[in-house]
């Protein structure tokens, strides 16, 4: 066989569908675990739809996931040679100018017709075996709108013919498109390039994920601008349809190009668990040096909060999140506001149930002694928490550690209140027990 070649060939006419990124990911590792040749080729002949900027992001998509191409190449710039295929089908008879009657608006009078020979087309596939399929149902079909407009059937067949394209590895639905470009290839006098037909990806409900039903949820557009890891994506994406026969769930790339198996793809459709995602996503994230998860954050958190704060709060925010477009949300709903601003106590009792309010005094003041006598050096949320955990215990740690909290943060949920002590600072601890103190006296 010839040197492994495979192509990721995807349309221009909008953003990059998570199934068509595991397409790209199962043909790059087939293609590198072969030591061959990785083309990425987009298929722009369809004018009407087709947007340069489109084609600009799946560049830029497949770049921003490692998926690096050997060979790139774009349809619009080879249309001499399907010109040259069609002369060459029309002038031996398997395809000839056919004279239409247009029923509606945009339909040609002439078009490229392929004449089908009505046989038994037989496919040795490697995810679904033999699949035989009679084309007389095909009739004669269009394979270009005029000599110098190819369609899709007739351009790609040409264009894997051409780049030398080994295994067409796809998914399913183009199972159909197959037997008439198994036919374009005989008449052209082609090889045959080795057919895998990957699986469905489905949604929870097992329905097909698709654009048109649930939206940007199912574009790799949507999970980039939500601050999920390129890593953690394909991963998670490699085992939608394949595992490696145990029960591991982390690969590195290098790992996923050598275990990688197309016989063991699956016939079944697999479900984009996002659960599943954000579990990878997770691992990934803890997997980084702060440094790394720190640039993460400077980019997914507003400009408004300040930097030297988040860096104090960046292992609480990596606990609670599950992508770093999560900071956004966790922001939104302000739960972490209180490290950014004064609390309010308009909305919140200070006072634990029924504790009275000098009762209440008395242990915020309490607080304010035994923090008054910690060395700023030592100001740490351990040395906080045992400086008043003695008194805690003694006066009712809800008594005492509640009215702590809610004069730190405004708010009965939060992180605790040691943690925020330690990140607002010695000063600004003081600060906000004092108002609390004042607000209740």
């Amino acid at each position: 066989m010839d040197k492994v070649t495979t192509r990721f060939a995807p349309s221009p006419t909008g953003f990059l569908h998570m199934g068509g990124v595991r397409t790209a990911l199962y043909n790059f590792l087939y293609a590198r675990k072969n030591n061959g040749s990785f083309v990425l080729r987009i298929e722009d002949t369809d004018t009407a739809r087709n947007r340069e900027e489109w084609a600009t992001g799946l560049v830029d998509d497949l770049a921003w996931l490692g998926l690096s191409h050997d060979v790139f190449a774009k349809q619009s710039e080879r249309t001499q040679v399907y010109r040259d295929a069609v002369k060459k089908l029309i002038d031996s008879g398997h395809a000839y100018i056919s004279k239409e009657t247009p029923t509606e608006a945009g339909q040609r009078e002439e078009v490229v017709r392929f004449k089908n020979q009505n046989k038994v087309v037989t496919i040795q596939d490697i995810v679904r075996g033999e699949v035989k399929v009679d084309t007389t149902d095909l009739k004669d079909f269009i394979i270009a709108r005029s000599i110098n407009e190819p369609l899709y059937h007739l351009a790609v067949v040409i264009d894997d013919a051409l780049m030398g394209i080994t295994h067409v590895i796809r998914g399913e639905e183009h199972l159909s498109n197959t037997p008439r470009q198994i036919l374009i290839q005989e008449a052209l006098g082609y090889s045959r390039p080795v057919y895998a037909h990957l699986p469905l990806m489905l949604a929870n409900d097992k329905s097909k994920l698709s654009k048109r039903k649930h939206g940007e949820a199912v574009s790799l557009t949507f999970y980039r601008a939500s601050g999920y890891l390129p890593h953690a994506i394909l991963n998670f994406l490699l085992l939608i349809g394949w595992n490696p026969g145990t029960d591991e769930e982390f690969f590195t790339l290098e790992e996923m190009v050598k275990r990688f198996d197309l016989t063991k793809v699956q016939k079944g459709g697999g479900v984009f668990n996002v659960e599943k995602l954000n579990w990878i996503n997770k691992h990934y994230i803890l997997q980084m040096t702060q440094e790394e998860q720190w640039e993460w954050i400077d980019r997914f958190t507003p400009k408004e909060y300040n930097r030297e704060m988040l860096r104090r709060i960046q292992s609480i925010l990596i606990d609670r999140i599950s992508a770093f477009g999560d900071i956004q949300k966790l922001f939104d709903n302000g739960e972490f506001i209180y490290f950014f601003k004064n609390p309010s106590y308009n909305n919140v009792s200070i006072a634990w149930k029924d504790t009275s309010i000098q009762t209440t005094i008395q242990h915020l003041q309490e607080a304010l002694r035994s923090l008054s006598e910690i060395q700023n050096v030592r100001w740490s949320a351990d040395v906080i928490k045992e400086s008043i955990w003695d008194y805690a215990e003694q006066h009712g740690k809800g008594a005492v550690l509640w009215p702590v909290r809610v004069a730190l943060t405004g708010s009965e949920k939060s992180v605790d209140p040691f943690t925020v002590a330690s990140c607002i600072g010695q000063e600004e601890t003081t600060s906000r027990l004092l108002n609390a103190i004042k607000h209740i006296s």
